[in-house]
């Protein structure tokens, strides 16, 4: 690899060789095939789900289909946030992204979207849990809230003691966990109960985004899903018109929340929320969503590189790491959505695509 390579935000290195698909520094003996431009490490999207789509689960050959194109827009480590599918299969290829799992959904009974989640009631949590601590990477994805059809809105899916004791045992088990969140309510329970991460954090308020903040909780707040709030409320509107104005107000506010967040020191990372009723490989569409947002463009591009891998546990463009990596024609740094038109995909030191 010639031209640029960014090993970090302002360590850039002129070259660097693939071999037997890991990376080094030290110029090897014999010829290489050279690949010239400016080199990222593989993206990250951390929240994306292979494996399902917005019946359920599906067969491996769609499951497939959802890798490859994830992985020709860049996408080459995923944290899979829930997926009812077993994918371990993909572990097994050489040409596909690398997938950190967090087992299935865990909802409440009735609470979620049919045939995503074990639907369960508050007193098996903490075996649900444990399960899926297990069964996963080192991840765990609680539902934490969802619309209370009785009341007509959102309201959080777990009391604090149960969802207290449910974390402490991921954690005993060496797991972290996350929670889908679209409300303001589950969200003081939740990071006060130990809580690692939250999907869309949306509700985030002037009184939660301090707390997140002193305990370091990470969010993902998957704005190309949120997008998609207004075309919801619509579907809902004569059913449960206190939800959908609910999910108008989350939408219109959801830049000012991301930048709040951010300002404060919320660790921010980039996520999709493909593979349910959204489409894969839309990770460069997330990207320059936080900076309309108001994220810096080097910070949202540590979102999904440098700064995503650092918190997933994984490595970059390091010395001896499996050789992960993206092309492009121009400096990404000063354009995130150069992000959009990779030159090259280099998957364990194969170019791919």
């Amino acid at each position: 690899m010639r031209g640029r390579v960014l090993v970090g935000p302002e360590d850039v290195r002129d070259e660097l060789w693939c071999v037997d698909g890991r990376i080094t520094f030290d110029r090897p003996a014999g010829e290489a095939l050279a690949v010239t431009g400016w080199a990222l490490p593989g993206l990250v999207d951390a929240h994306c789900h292979v494996g399902l789509d917005r019946h359920g689960p599906v067969d491996a050959a769609t499951a497939e289909k959802q890798a490859l194109t994830d992985r020709d827009a860049g996408t080459l480590l995923i944290r899979d946030a829930g997926s009812p599918s077993d994918t371990r299969w993909i572990d097994d290829r050489e040409d596909l992204p690398k997938v950190i799992r967090a087992g299935r959904h865990i909802a409440r009974t009735r609470r979620y979207i049919r045939n995503y989640a074990h639907e369960i009631e508050p007193a098996d949590l903490v075996e649900y849990v444990g399960r899926e601590a297990r069964r996963g990477d080192g991840w765990v994805k609680l539902v934490g809230d969802w619309i209370d059809r009785e009341v007509g809105d959102l309201t959080p899916s777990w009391p604090r003691a149960e969802v207290g004791a449910a974390i402490a045992e991921a954690h005993r088990l060496g797991a972290r966990v996350t929670a889908h969140c679209f409300a303001e309510d589950s969200l003081r329970d939740l990071v006060e109960a130990g809580i690692d991460c939250v999907e869309h954090a949306t509700g985030l308020t002037e009184e939660t985004i301090p707390l997140f903040a002193e305990r370091g909780v990470a969010i993902v707040p998957t704005l190309v899903n949120i997008a998609t709030f207004p075309h919801l409320a619509d579907g809902g509107e004569a059913k449960f018109p206190r939800w959908s104005a609910h999910m108008r107000r989350l939408h219109e506010r959801r830049y000012d929340t991301v930048r709040a967040a951010f300002d404060a020191g919320i660790p921010v990372f980039v996520g999709t929320d493909a593979g349910g009723s959204l489409a894969h490989g839309l990770v460069a569409e997330e990207v320059e969503e936080l900076t309309r947002a108001g994220i810096p463009a080097l910070d949202a591009l540590s979102a999904t590189t440098w700064g995503a891998r650092a918190w997933l546990g994984r490595p970059a463009l390091e010395e001896g790491a499996p050789a992960d990596l993206v092309v492009y024609d121009e400096d990404p740094r000063a354009d995130v959505r150069v992000l959009a038109a990779p030159r090259r995909v280099v998957v364990n030191g194969r170019v791919l695509a």
